[in-house]
């Protein structure tokens, strides 16, 4: 038996609304940051400060990736998509990520080059500073704005793209005191700053890409979710056991496969009451967007044994040799155990005489292993 059910955490209209808004805001800052860096960096020599507007570019275009990915993400199940569309955070975080790399590996070529030349390295003007500083200001300001609301939504995406801003505000720091030093007489210190912005873009475009990379490939969440997730169920009234249980990402939620135990001899609506509550707790505690949960009703794992006959056989062959159509799902219980069929019988007290045929014809058959007899008074 497999019962499921999706969940969404939070209100997903004012989720996708609190991104939007604080991803526009983004915009608006990397955009005016973009033009002053670039312009100032050309105007004042600054390698550094060119570089620190390719960053805010890449943030700029960053940004429109989350916008887009955000549009997609909340679009809710279609017959292409069952579980949702939440990967698209997970598939616009690599984009993200790859973009950065790619940037950073470029600034990093750029700045290598310019020493190849030290001698023509020029001296920087003072406004490069003046506008360094005042980037690094409004990135730190934007990464505490942004990381506040990713939070108070339980966005991935939108945290990671709220730490990408906190690395603009160390690459402007990074570029702040280059600029510094190359005003101070060592014109070297602007490509070496320019350089240091590339390795730390790089290095966060590879810390997205591969994380984003892991998610979409299915990796596992962390230990210590699973285990979390693993107690909730076993202390489930009914759970005798939890075991094959199997989880990984969508978007900020994870999906859950799991097998649970029951005791062999309650109702299939038992088994299914104990799997409906167990789902219920795990959705209700811990970030999950669905949750599978089989039952089964054997300790030991043993192999299904596939040969054994399906109730339908069996019934036709037990009524064919009393004769007459004595046995149904009223009065015939079969459990399937590793060693075979145990059959429990509730006959009614008028059909008593029938007994000795009936077991006659029960131990006839091979596959039943067991058999206990019960007589129902008449109502």
């Amino acid at each position: 038996m497999h019962y499921q059910e999706s969940h969404e955490a939070g209100d997903a209209g004012a989720r996708n609304q609190a991104v939007q808004r604080s991803t526009w805001v983004s915009v608006g800052v990397n955009l005016l940051l973009t033009l002053a860096q670039l312009v100032a960096g050309l105007f004042a020599h600054s390698s550094a400060l060119v570089a620190d507007a390719m960053h805010s570019l890449s943030d700029l275009l960053a940004d429109f990736v989350v916008l887009l990915a955000n549009h997609h993400s909340a679009k809710p199940e279609d017959e292409d998509h069952h579980y949702g569309h939440r990967r698209y955070e997970n598939a616009a975080s690599l984009v993200l990520g790859v973009l950065l790399l790619a940037v950073g590996l470029g600034m990093l070529w750029n700045a290598a080059s310019k020493f190849l030349d030290p001698q023509a390295l020029p001296q920087v003007k003072p406004l490069a500073l003046y506008v360094a500083l005042g980037s690094l200001l409004a990135k730190e300001l934007l990464f505490r704005y942004m990381l506040a609301i990713a939070k108070r939504v339980g966005s991935s995406l939108l945290i990671a793209n709220a730490w990408h801003a906190r690395s603009d505000a160390a690459s402007s720091l990074v570029v702040a005191v280059g600029i510094i030093g190359n005003m101070a007489g060592w014109t070297f210190l602007d490509p070496l700053a320019a350089a240091l912005v590339g390795f730390m873009i790089s290095r966060t475009g590879w810390e997205f890409s591969s994380q984003a990379f892991g998610d979409l490939t299915d990796r596992a969440v962390s230990a210590e979710e699973q285990q979390a997730i693993r107690a909730e169920i076993a202390a489930v009234p009914g759970v005798v056991e939890v075991h094959d249980m199997r989880m990984r990402r969508m978007g900020d939620l994870a999906l859950v496969d799991v097998h649970i135990v029951v005791p062999p001899s309650i109702s299939v609506s038992e088994g299914h009451q104990i799997a409906a509550l167990a789902r219920q707790r795990v959705l209700a505690a811990h970030p999950v967007l669905n949750v599978t949960v089989h039952v089964d009703s054997d300790l030991s794992h043993a192999p299904v044994r596939y040969e054994l006959p399906m109730r339908p056989e069996l019934e036709a062959r037990l009524n064919r040799a009393l004769g007459r159509p004595l046995l149904d799902s009223e009065t015939l219980q079969l459990h399937y155990a590793p060693d075979g069929i145990h059959a429990v019988l509730l006959l009614p007290a008028a059909d008593s005489a029938a007994l000795p045929a009936l077991q006659a014809a029960l131990a006839a058959e091979a596959d039943i292993v067991a058999t206990r007899v019960y007589l129902r008074p008449a109502a």
